[in-house]
Formats: structure tokens, C-alpha cells, sequence
């Protein structure tokens, strides 16, 4: 085996630009050319023929680069994973090899020193320390960066009556005091020619200049603007259209003639195109990549070309989900429908595939283990839409949609929702930070729970009053929403922020049914920081409330809200030391109570009454000999457990009023950096029902947890156990006659559920696909 360590050295310094300092800069120079030559000097046959395996990359010292950085700017690269790791890598067939290429080698040293230099840190000094072992290499940087040179003074010019330079200097990338980035230089040359486009000079420019002087660690750089002249838009040319007419695309353009230039309108009239669906490629540009030679004409023409895309789409998708079992959806879309530019769209879904009738195949006890206790999914769900979209309704900036829908969707453990209706939705503003949408939506059907949650919430027990709250009836309200969305990226965002909220009002005054008037409203406010690299730390806070009419029924005025509309928490998306629903108040319904062994102490109010039989044993009391029967009025179950009950189950209620807090941390793992991600959060929240006694659920639940993020093309999955460490919430437990399905509460006897014994059954798993937020 053989084994040794090499050193090689190279640094770099001087000035540059202008004749300050030449000496020090020709031999910053001649040292590069140097390294250079020896790093492209023909290397030792023995050498060109070794084929060694980089088992190790490291970076020292460095500070103002990151080691990522620091990486990608050089050609050698550490192997992977599975090939690194000492305990891992002897395997051999694991991972991905990487190899030394001693030519690459020398010229990173050179690619490191330019980098430094570009950064500002003319006098970095690179150090190489190579470790060779038998097939095996292990290299490190050693870095001395020193001090940078820093940007003294930045002069802005040009820009007299156009901007105000004070506050363009706030918004550069490049500040005064910093080290004098030489790539940030160029992004803020490229800041100011945006801002200039988007003021009218389609054909601004910037000149750049600089003074270095590495002796004193100091520079002077110069921003000169080129406005050239100030133009509105002229012609705008369309071309490559073939069904589509080219009035249709010209309406939709936010560009128009005699508007003045502004260079986002083209980037935005590109991104309007593209959305509409009918073009394979959009391409929206100047005419003339020249100022016109003609001084005294100040408009500019503008280029849209087109290519059309299919005029239909067909998708499909089959799928398994835990709450629904297997599903399947599809949908037909015709894109510029009736011409306008208008998107027509049918879907249709089918779940509960395998364990609804009339699909049930028997998977509850197996596959879809996690349906088996859930009496909402006893029937295939289904659905079905129609939805005409126009995406300029009266301007461009605004957008329309009409649908009509047929269900049958259930929520798991909670409640069925059954309809027919249709909705309209006008989004007002689409293309600004804050698009508003007003939406009416109107559906005749019903909405049926367990007999348990209508009795504890909105205290009807009696069947028949029950069957009038789970009759049809039409349901109509008003929703205003609006959005603001900042977020860098829709499937796994990593900065930025997003907040929505969302106000819905329900009541006669829009033609909905008099059991059905409240009003709801819900605000969820979101931000992402990004850490490092890969990193993300996140937030969310999410808040709602529900401001209840009132009804009569039965004789008695009641709060009704349909359970569809009620909040519910838990879940993959909620709280994670939650399953599904959870979350919040809950009922218990049994058919029959087991006392055996219980004794008096079982029952409150205990009395006693003797049935007949001999009276004479003086030990007893009068009458008390013989057979006896008891009566009591309540049963204190406190602490009882499951085994109290025989056939208890338990029904989530939702609640008017919600609160949920998310935070969570991501990074990357030494396993697969680019794939896989771990995630730490802490989950907090409740659901309440505001106005109800029986309700014992108070304070807020917070569970801690770990998690996994594996990268796809559908966007993360992740893999998440939270721990809870509270016992499922207490409730009160009705008594079900089976003979006519009414109930009987079942008094002084909140039950109590104990907390699962062990840490591991205290942990729940929570599977999905997608951030939790």
C-alpha cells in the first residue's frame, strides 16, 4: 500500500485598474500565469495512469465563501455518500465514484483564486494538503483569505430627474463598507438598467468602472447611466397564430400602443399567454435592438410570437390515499372554447374504491386498515364538474369562472356531504400582489354526521328531528377572498411569505335556507427563511372563527352550523401529534354498558327496592332480604376506560373557532444532500366550540416531531412522527337504543379516555405528499 502527503501553496495579491499600484498587480499576474503553466505542464506517466478515488473534500478557513460555493466553482468532486464514509464505502458497489484528476486538480487552486479575487479578497492564499492511501485520495483546501478590499465610494450617475439616487443606492446589491464583489458589482449595473426600462428607456445601458488599490484595501467604483431616449410603444406585432384570432391575443396583452414603455409589461403579457394554455412557446420582445436613427421618433415597436399548443388535453390518474383507499380521477380539457380564449374543462373522481359500496372489495381489514372504524366511508365517493373559465373578464387584469358540480365526499370520521349546485367567482386584480376573488356559489343537498354530534352540539337527539336537520335543503353563500403570495416556489418554497384569508357569509339574503345562516372567516399567514443552502426555517399561523345564527327547533332555540362547515384539526396538515380530525371536541356512543364487577361505586344516586320474600332474619333490615333491583340516574365513568363500554365509539365534532400554529426547521443530510432533507417541527393548536357546556376541551396541544422530505418531481413527500403526550380528549357518552336510533346522554359521566401507555404508542405517523405548509 502506499501512502504519502503532498503540499502545494499559491497566493495571489496585488492592484489593479488605472495604474494604482503596478508593481504588486505584475506580479499578482505573473504568480497566476505561473500557476497556470505548472497546473497545464505534462504530469509524470505514473501519474496519468493512477486512477485514484476521492474519498474526502474538505475546505478550511474559509469565511466568507461557503464550502458549497466553494465547491461548485471547482472541477474536483468528493464521491458520494456511500462512497465516502469509512464504514460505508468498503462495501464497494455503493454509490458513486468519483476520480482524481491531478490536472484538474491544479487548475482548481487557480479557479478558487479567481473566485476570492472576484470577491474582493485579492490577497487569498490557497493551500492544498493531499492525502493519498493505496486507490484512496483525501484532499484539503486550506484557505487564508485575508482582508478584502472594500468599496469606499460608489458615484451613480446619469440618472439626473430619471431616480433618486439615495434611494436606489439603499436597493443595490452592492454597498458602500462591503467587500467589493465584482459579480454584485454587475448585478447592480443590471438593477439600474431595470429600473430604467420599466420608466420608458427600452434602450438604457450602464457603464461600470472601478479603482482598486489592494496596498490599502480600498475601492472607488462608478455606475454611469445611459438612459437614451424616453419611447412608447408603437406597433405591436403579432405572428404565429393559426385557430387562435389574433383579436383574441390582443385583448389579453398588456402592452398597448401609445402606452409608455415599460419592459414588465412584457414579461407579464409573456406570463398571461403562457397561463391561458393555448401556446407551446410565447416570446414577447422589441423589434429593433437599436434606438432608432431618427431622433425625433419616440415610440418603439413590439414582437409577439406565438406558437399554438394542442387545442384538447386528456389527463388521467390513479392513485392510493389513507383516507381514501384507492382513487381514480380524470378530466377533458378543451382550451380556447367558443373562441375568446375561454378553457373548458369536465372532471370526475371516484374514491373509497375498494372498501364503498358498491366497490367494497374487502380492504377495510387489510389494505385500508385505517377506514376500518370510519362509518363515513360505507359508500363510494364521487364527483363531477364542468368549469368555463375566461381569463380576461372586461380587462385583462381580471378573470371569471361558472361551474357546476355533482358530489358525494365524505370526511374521514366526521360527516357526508351530498349536493348539486353551481358557482361563479370573479378575481379581480389577478396580476397584482393582492388578487381579490368574489365568488357565489349555490348547492342543494344534505350534509349527515354521526346521531352523536348532532345530539351534543346542536342538542337534537330525538330521530325525527335529526332526519329535518339531514334533510335536503339549498345552501348558498357569499365568499370574498384575497391572497397575497410571495412565495419562491409553489411545491417546496424556501423564502418569501404567503397570507390568505377568506370571509364567507351565509344567509337568507342570498337565497340560502333559513337552517343555514352564519357567517365564517379564517386568516393563515405563512413565511419561509432561507438557511444556508438548503435550509429553510418556516412558520405558519392559522385562525378562524365562526359567528352562528340562530334557529328553533324541537322548542328550543339552537346555534346550527352544517358539520361541513365547522373546523376541524389534525392531521398531515394541521397539528401532526394528531391523526386525521382529532383534534378538538369529541363525542362517545355506546349501544350497551358493561357494570359487571363494577360495584356501587360504579354508579351515583344509587338506590334500592326489594321485590318481595321472607322478612324474617333478624340480620336484616326490614325488607331488605330477598331480591333487590337498582335504580340510578348517572354512572361516573371517570377513569373507566374502554372496558366501562362495550361497542364505544368516538366522533370528532369540530368546533366554531380554531387556532394552529406550525414552526419547522429543514437541512439537508450528509445522505443524499440534493434527495433528502430532515424536517424538526413543533405543532400547536385546538379547536373549540365556543358556547358549549359539555365541551371540557381547553388550552392549546402541542406535539414536538421528526421528519423526512424525499425530493420528486411531484414535489417533496415526506414522512413525518410526532409525539402526543396527552390522552385523547374527554367527551360526554350517549347511550344508542337500537331499536329506534335515539339517544340518551348519559349524565355526570364525561368519559375520560386514559393516556397510551409507552412512548412508542403515544407516536403518530403522518404520510403525505407535498410541505405541511
Amino acid at each position: 500500500m502506499e501512502s504519502g502527503v503532498e503540499k502545494v501553496d499559491s497566493g495571489a495579491g496585488g492592484s489593479q485598474h488605472r495604474g494604482v499600484g503596478r508593481p504588486r498587480q505584475l506580479r499578482a499576474c505573473v504568480g497566476l500565469v505561473l500557476v497556470a503553466v505548472l497546473a497545464a505542464a505534462p504530469l509524470p506517466l505514473a501519474a496519468q495512469q493512477e486512477q485514484r478515488v476521492v474519498r474526502g473534500l474538505s475546505f478550511d478557513g474559509n469565511k466568507a465563501i461557503d464550502d458549497y460555493t466553494l465547491s461548485t466553482a471547482i472541477a474536483t468532486s468528493n464521491s458520494s455518500f456511500f462512497a465516502s464514509v469509512w464504514w460505508l464505502r468498503w462495501i464497494g458497489f455503493l454509490g458513486e465514484k468519483r476520480y482524481f484528476n491531478e490536472l484538474e486538480f491544479r487548475r482548481d487552486v487557480v479557479r478558487l483564486l479567481l473566485l476570492y479575487r472576484q470577491s474582493g479578497y485579492m490577497s487569498a492564499v490557497i493551500d492544498t494538503l493531499v492525502r493519498r492511501e493505496g486507490n484512496d485520495v483525501f484532499i484539503r483546501f486550506r484557505i487564508m483569505e485575508g482582508d478584502p478590499v472594500r468599496l469606499e465610494r460608489l458615484e451613480i450617475t446619469g440618472l439626473d430627474d430619471i431616480l433618486s439616487v439615495a434611494a436606489l443606492k439603499k436597493d443595490l446589491p452592492l454597498a458602500v463598507g462591503t467587500p467589493f464583489n465584482r459579480m454584485l458589482f454587475q448585478a447592480s449595473a443590471d438593477t439600474i438598467v431595470g429600473r430604467l426600462k420599466n420608466r420608458g428607456y427600452p434602450y438604457a445601458d450602464v457603464l461600470r468602472s472601478f479603482d482598486v488599490n489592494a496596498a490599502e484595501l480600498r475601492a472607488v467604483a462608478t455606475l454611469e447611466a445611459v438612459p437614451g431616449p424616453r419611447m412608447r410603444i408603437g406597433d405591436v406585432a403579432i405572428g404565429g397564430t393559426e385557430k387562435v384570432d389574433t383579436g383574441t391575443v390582443r385583448r389579453m396583452l398588456s402592452v398597448k400602443r401609445n402606452d409608455l414603455f415599460r419592459q414588465d409589461r412584457l414579461y407579464q403579457t409573456q406570463r398571461d399567454l403562457y397561463g391561458t394554455g393555448l401556446f407551446r412557446s410565447v416570446n414577447v420582445v422589441l423589434a429593433d435592438t437599436a434606438p432608432p436613427a431618427d431622433p425625433g421618433d419616440s415610440t418603439v415597436g413590439v414582437v409577439v410570437r406565438l406558437r399554438e399548443g394542442p387545442p384538447h388535453r386528456v389527463r388521467m390518474g390513479v392513485g392510493y390515499g389513507t383516507v381514501d383507499c384507492f382513487r381514480v380521477q380524470s378530466g377533458w380539457t378543451s382550451f380556447n372554447f367558443l373562441g375568446g380564449a375561454r378553457t373548458l374543462d369536465i372532471t370526475g373522481r371516484l374514491s373509497k374504491l375498494g372498501v364503498g359500496v358498491p366497490t367494497d372489495w374487502s380492504l377495510r381489514d387489510n389494505v385500508c386498515r385505517a377506514l376500518r372504524d370510519d362509518l363515513t366511508s360505507d359508500t363510494l365517493n364521487y364527483g363531477a364538474g364542468l368549469t368555463l373559465r375566461q381569463p380576461f373578464f372586461l380587462s385583462p387584469r381580471h378573470a371569471a369562472s361558472f361551474g357546476v358540480f355533482a358530489e358525494r365526499r365524505s370526511e374521514f370520521k366526521a360527516y357526508t356531504r351530498q349536493a348539486v349546485g353551481g358557482n361563479l367567482a370573479v378575481t379581480l386584480n389577478a396580476r397584482r400582489n393582492i388578487p381579490v376573488t368574489v365568488g357565489y356559489g349555490f348547492s342543494y343537498g344534505r350534509t349527515t354526521a354521526q346521531p352523536a354530534v348532532f345530539c351534543s352540539v346542536f342538542r337534537v337527539c330525538d330521530a325525527g328531528d335529526r332526519a329535518l336537520l339531514e334533510s335536503s335543503r339549498r345552501f348558498a353563500a357569499v365568499t370574498v377572498s384575497g391572497v397575497r403570495d410571495q412565495v419562491n416556489n409553489v411545491l417546496d418554497p424556501s423564502g418569501g411569505s404567503l397570507v390568505t384569508v377568506t370571509v364567507m357569509h351565509a344567509s337568507r339574503l342570498v337565497y340560502s335556507d333559513t337552517l343555514y345562516e352564519f357567517n365564517r372567516g379564517e386568516l393563515e399567514a405563512s413565511r419561509y427563511y432561507p438557511l444556508g443552502r438548503r435550509g429553510v426555517f418556516a412558520w405558519r399561523v392559522r385562525a378562524g372563527a365562526i359567528v352562528l345564527g340562530r334557529i328553533t327547533l324541537a322548542g328550543q332555540s339552537v346555534h346550527f352550523v352544517p358539520p361541513d362547515q365547522r373546523f376541524y384539526g389534525g392531521g398531515p396538515n394541521s397539528v401532526r401529534g394528531y391523526a386525521r380530525n382529532e383534534l378538538g371536541p369529541r363525542v362517545y356512543v355506546t349501544d350497551s354498558i358493561d357494570v359487571g364487577g363494577g360495584g356501587d361505586s360504579t354508579f351515583l344516586h344509587l338506590t334500592a327496592s326489594p321485590t318481595g320474600g321472607p322478612n324474617s332474619v333478624r340480620g336484616y333490615a326490614r325488607n331488605e332480604l330477598g331480591p333487590r333491583v337498582y335504580v340510578t340516574d348517572s354512572i361516573d365513568v371517570g377513569g373507566g376506560g374502554d372496558s366501562t363500554f362495550l361497542h364505544l365509539t368516538a366522533s370528532p365534532t369540530g368546533g366554531n373557532t380554531i387556532f394552529v400554529a406550525n414552526t419547522e426547521v429543514r437541512f439537508a443530510t450528509p445522505l443524499f444532500p440534493d434527495r433528502m432533507r430532515v424536517a424538526l417541527f413543533v405543532d400547536a393548536g385546538q379547536v373549540w366550540e365556543r358556547g358549549e357546556p359539555l365541551t371540557t376541551v381547553n388550552g392549546l396541544r402541542v406535539t414536538p416531531g421528526v421528519g423526512l422530505r424525499f425530493a420528486t418531481p411531484l414535489g417533496p413527500v415526506r414522512l413525518d412522527a410526532a409525539y402526543n403526550g396527552y390522552p385523547a380528549e374527554a367527551g360526554p357518552v350517549y347511550l344508542l337504543n337500537n331499536t329506534d336510533k335515539s339517544l340518551t346522554l348519559i349524565p355526570g359521566a364525561p368519559f375520560r379516555p386514559a393516556l397510551p401507555p409507552g412512548f412508542w404508542r403515544r407516536i403518530v405517523w403522518q404520510f403525505a405528499v407535498g410541505q405541511a405548509f
